[in-house]
């Protein structure tokens, strides 16, 4: 039987802070993004507007390095790695302004870098399929973020 999510809660309530040190730093050894997810939580959660400029950041280099690929498999290999990056940061953030944001700024890098992307269908449905997330979350915005947003959007349909 595996304990619910409301029994693992109630358990930590009721140990030690010695304890629950030793099941935290556990937990971080057993899987790399359980300690790059507490890393997160210690040291970055509590400035996002650093998180979004460095993930910008490796968004930018990853696009730089795949400007040199002459091969489309290639390219499209290094975007699906880039955007498993950006999904687990915007994951980690858990703020859809966030998500939105590095999508919209994604899709920017990607029309101006000059790769061409329309050429293959794959990468051309990976275009729209993020601008049909960046739609999804842009919608469940808060409606002076939606146009801020909307702005951004109609630059890279």
């Amino acid at each position: 039987m595996k304990p619910g999510l409301a029994d693992i809660k109630k358990e930590l309530q009721e140990l030690d802070k010695d304890k629950l040190l030793e099941l935290c730093l556990s937990l971080a050894k057993y899987k790399k993004d359980n300690k790059e997810y507490l890393g997160y939580l210690l040291f970055d959660a509590h400035d996002k507007p650093a998180l979004v400029a460095g993930v910008k950041e490796i968004i930018d280099e990853q696009i730089a390095e795949l400007q040199k690929q002459p091969n489309l498999y290639y390219i499209k290999k290094g975007l699906r790695k880039l955007l498993r990056i950006v999904n687990k940061y915007c994951k980690y953030a858990a703020d859809k302004s966030v998500a939105a944001d590095l999508h919209i700024y994604f899709c920017q890098q990607l029309k101006n870098s000059g790769i061409s992307y329309h050429k293959d269908k794959r990468l051309v449905n990976l275009y729209e399929g993020e601008l049909k997330k960046i739609n999804t979350l842009v919608n469940s915005l808060h409606e002076d973020l939606q146009q801020d947003y909307r702005e951004g959007l109609e630059g890279i349909k």
